[in-house]
C-alpha cells in the first residue's frame, strides 16, 4: 500500500515485511524519514490532513497510529481478521477501517472500542473516501456507497449493489467531484460508475496484451485535472480521461507488477510501487524479485484532458 501526505511531499508504504516506511521527496532525492512495524504484513496506511499522523492496518488485525514528530505509537483499533483499508475522517475526528471480518469500524482515538461498527455483506477488498462519500468494494463484487454526513442518523448504505465487472474487485477510487467512482478488477477491466446518473456508466479494457490479461492493482484520480491513472500487473501505469473516454498516455512497462500508484497532493508527482503481486501464487514469489518505490515527475500533457476527439478507450 502507498499513500502521500496531504500536507507535504512525504509518502508512506506498508509492506509484506511487516513495516511501514516513510520517505520525503526533495528536488535531489527520496530520503527515508522513519519506519515502524506491525506484527504481520501491512495492508493499508493513511495520513491525517495535517500530515502529522499516520495510521496503518494489517494482518495482525490491528489499527495503529504513529505521530511523526514525537515518534509516539499507539494501537487505536482492533478487528477480528486482517485490516485491509484505513482512512482518516478529519471532518468527524475519526478513523474508519475495513476488514476481512466483514465490518467497517469507526475509531475516535479516545477509547479502545469502536464508536460504531457496520456489518458488510463480504470481506473488504478496497475502499475510498472523498468526504462525505465513502465507497467500499467487497468480495463477490459487492459495492456499498455511504454518506458519512448522514451515517450517525442512518447507518444503512445510500446505495448498494454489485460492480458492472464480471471478476473480483481489486481497486476502487471515488471521483474528486464525488459523483461516482472507478472500479478496477483482476480481469484487466475498469468500470466508471455514477451514483445518480447511471446512464453515463461505462467499462473499458486495460492492462492487457494480445495474449495476457493482468489485474488492475490501483486507481487514483489526479487532484486537479479530474483524469485518473491505473496501474497493473503488466508493469505499466496509464492515464485516462473519463469525460472524453480517452487514453491520454501509456507508459513503458517496467516488466514487473506495479502494485500501487498514487498522485501527490500537488499532482506533479506519481509514486508507484513495484513488487510481486501474488497473481501467480506463492510459488512464483522469489526473494530476487525487485521491491521498490519509484516517483514519476508528472508532465501536464500526461494528465490534461485533450480537446477534440482522440483515441477512445476500448469497450
Amino acid at each position: 500500500c502507498l499513500r502521500w501526505s496531504p500536507a507535504a511531499n512525504i509518502f508512506a508504504c506498508g509492506s509484506w515485511d511487516k513495516s511501514v516506511r516513510i520517505w520525503e521527496v526533495t528536488a535531489q532525492n527520496i530520503a527515508p524519514r522513519m519506519a515502524y512495524n506491525h506484527e504481520a504484513p501491512v495492508l493499508c496506511c493513511a495520513f491525517s490532513k495535517d500530515g502529522q499522523r499516520i495510521f496503518s492496518g494489517g494482518c495482525d488485525n490491528k489499527v495503529k497510529m504513529k505521530v511523526l514528530q514525537t515518534q509516539q505509537e499507539q494501537q487505536i483499533g482492533q478487528h477480528d481478521a486482517p485490516v485491509k483499508e484505513v482512512f482518516v475522517l478529519d471532518e468527524m475526528n475519526m478513523v474508519v477501517s475495513g476488514s476481512w471480518d466483514r465490518t467497517l469500524r469507526f475509531w475516535n482515538l479516545q477509547q479502545p472500542t469502536p464508536v460504531a461498527t457496520l456489518q458488510l455483506p463480504e470481506r473488504v477488498y478496497t475502499m475510498d473516501v472523498k468526504f462525505p462519500l465513502l465507497v467500499v468494494g467487497c468480495a463477490e463484487r459487492h459495492v456499498l456507497v455511504y454518506n458519512l454526513q448522514a451515517i450517525q442518523q442512518n447507518p444503512q448504505p445510500y446505495k448498494q449493489g454489485q460492480t458492472a465487472l464480471k471478476m473480483q474487485t481489486r481497486a476502487i477510487c471515488a471521483f474528486p467531484d464525488k459523483t461516482g467512482y472507478a472500479v478496477g478488477s483482476v480481469e484487466g477491466r475498469c468500470s466508471i460508475a455514477y451514483i445518480e446518473d447511471t446512464s453515463k456508466n461505462f467499462a473499458f479494457k486495460c492492462h492487457r496484451t494480445n495474449t495476457e490479461i493482468y489485474a488492475v492493482n490501483d486507481i487514483d484520480f489526479h487532484p486537479q485535472m479530474g483524469t485518473f491513472a491505473t496501474c497493473g500487473g503488466d508493469g505499466t501505469f496509464v492515464c485516462w480521461d473519463k469525460e472524453n473516454r480517452q487514453r491520454l498516455k501509456a507508459f513503458n512497462s517496467c516488466h514487473y507488477p506495479i502494485t500501487a500508484g498514487k498522485f501527490n497532493a500537488g499532482g506533479d508527482m506519481y509514486a508507484y510501487a513495484v513488487s510481486y503481486d501474488w497473481s501467480r501464487g506463492h510459488e512464483q514469489n522469489h526473494p530476487s524479485l525487485p521491491k521498490g518505490v519509484l516517483v514519476h515527475k508528472v508532465q501536464a500533457s500526461e494528465v490534461q484532458p485533450k480537446s477534440g476527439v482522440g483515441q477512445r478507450a476500448k469497450r
